[in-house]
């Protein structure tokens, strides 16, 4: 088996060879160099597995060679090495396209791990390139979707499921991350073990070590016997924590702990215990945002972010809303005897339309309202709750006025902020695209940084693109 290579990018020769001796012990094959335009030369002869830049380089700046990999969508993993305190170089860095930074000065064990996490990283994503044209699944594990979107994360789960490695699933409320963790649960050979899930936001703080490491009789007022805690009943198989960003900041170093030993004390005793358990964990906030915040430890996120995997929202899947409301009907129609076979044409526009903030969840809850609240063949537009119609008539106002919404904002064309009677009118569609390939333009014909500030999802864009070169 090949030995996974590492180009080092740092212009200090005892820093350098400093990370050299740390990678030897994991038997990479590293090369250092020490200027930036040597490192550009080295890409265009051989790419490297993974590429540790510094952005302080003699020649160039470092974010400038992260460009040039993210402008030829070079398959290099990169981590950026950072000054105390440079948060914007950070931002940049993921910006463009980096799979993580470190600061200066990082211990090996942070190096060690942050690497070990991105040559992981990058081995997926080769795997998923691989056999993404190959398997289009419509159902997958309780998931529904023949989006792109979704067969990466088909891909992501069977990668998971391989091996025993932790799993870091983010993504807005209601799009399906307990249904990850328990798919790659079911898929995996250890599917006959337990899957304990748990929600940290719903547990009180003062509860939370007893019910992840269990407590013996006595440990605390009204601990009248022994408690097994989580990760002893996941043992062999799949502890899920839901929510991990809630944790008691004081809670999450015993969970670090418990990943870097696999050992633990119940609340209350002083005999050291050890179990083999999977931790997938999952958060709707942002990690990075969270660890700034001093909300959460930044240790335990890289112990934890082994194989992360971002879930979709809804809004960004495309005709798999459809697949999926047609899904709820046919449920909710069964179980409560009624008769409905299908929508309205204006309701699939509108179904198409909306935003979805509450992702599949909303979803489900609208369609068992409109089927409990309604008798019929055919679910119309009047049937759909208040709450929705609401919010698509607000929808529709904005459109009237030439604003565009996205998810979480609303940006006013400049086009189109006066519109007298002398003023020719267009389809909303083009007046979209003149916003969205402005940003590309204004974002250096970065697609992801210009997703970004306008808070879409990269695969949105990238399939309005694809629709208005079809439209030429």
């Amino acid at each position: 088996m090949n030995k996974s290579s590492i180009y080092i990018v740092e212009d200090s020769k005892a820093t350098a060879n400093l990370y050299k001796s740390y990678l030897s012990e994991l038997e990479y094959e590293t090369k250092i160099f020490h200027l930036g335009t040597d490192a550009i030369e080295a890409i265009a002869e051989k790419l490297p597995d993974l590429m540790i830049l510094d952005i302080n380089l003699p020649d160039i700046n470092g974010l400038d060679i992260l460009a040039f990999i993210s402008a030829n969508k070079l398959p290099v993993t990169t981590i950026v090495l950072t000054s105390h305190g440079s948060a914007e170089n950070s931002e940049k860095a993921m910006e463009l396209g980096s799979f993580d930074f470190i600061e200066k000065p990082c211990t090996k064990q942070r190096l060690q791990v942050t690497v070990q996490n991105g040559i992981e990283h990058g081995n997926l994503v080769e795997v998923v390139e691989i056999y993404s044209d190959k398997f289009d699944k419509n159902e997958f594990f309780g998931f529904i979707g023949s989006s792109m979107e979704m067969q990466l994360v088909y891909r992501m789960i069977e990668s998971a499921a391989k091996c025993y490695a932790s799993v870091f699933i983010t993504g807005e409320s209601g799009t399906g991350k307990e249904l990850c963790a328990l798919a790659i649960h079911e898929s995996s050979n250890k599917k006959d073990k337990p899957f304990v899930a748990l929600n940290c936001a719903a547990i009180p703080g003062e509860l939370f070590e007893s019910e992840i490491f269990g407590h013996v009789k006595g440990a605390f007022s009204g601990a009248v016997q022994d408690r097994i805690g989580a990760v002893e009943r996941a043992a062999g198989g799949t502890l899920f924590l839901d929510e991990i960003c809630e944790m008691d900041i004081n809670l999450q170093s015993k969970l670090l702990r418990f990943l870097q030993s696999g050992t633990f004390v119940k609340v209350g005793d002083n005999v050291e215990k050890q179990v083999h358990t999977r931790i997938i964990c999952a958060t709707n906030r942002d990690p990075v945002v969270e660890i700034k915040e001093k909300r959460f430890r930044e240790d335990l996120f890289y112990r934890l972010n082994v194989l992360p995997i971002q879930m979709p929202a809804l809004r960004d899947r495309g005709e798999d809303i459809l697949l999926l409301a047609n899904h709820f009907l046919e449920k909710y129609s069964k179980n409560l005897n009624k008769k409905f076979q299908g929508f309205s044409e204006s309701t699939k526009k509108y179904f198409m339309k909306y935003q979805w903030p509450g992702n599949i969840r909303e979803l489900s809850n609208v369609l068992e309202n409109s089927v409990i609240m309604n008798d019929g063949l055919s679910l119309e537009m009047e049937m759909l709750p208040n709450s929705m119609k609401e919010r698509i008539e607000k929808c529709d106002d904005l459109l009237g006025k030439y604003k565009y919404a996205s998810p979480g904002n609303v940006i006013e064309l400049s086009v189109a902020s006066k519109i007298s009677d002398d003023v020719e009118l267009e389809p909303f569609w083009k007046t979209e695209q003149k916003v969205i390939q402005a940003a590309i333009k204004k974002c250096g014909d970065n697609v992801h940084l210009a997703a970004k500030k306008l808070e879409l999802s990269p695969s949105t864009i990238y399939r309005k693109i694809k629709i208005w070169d079809g439209q030429k």
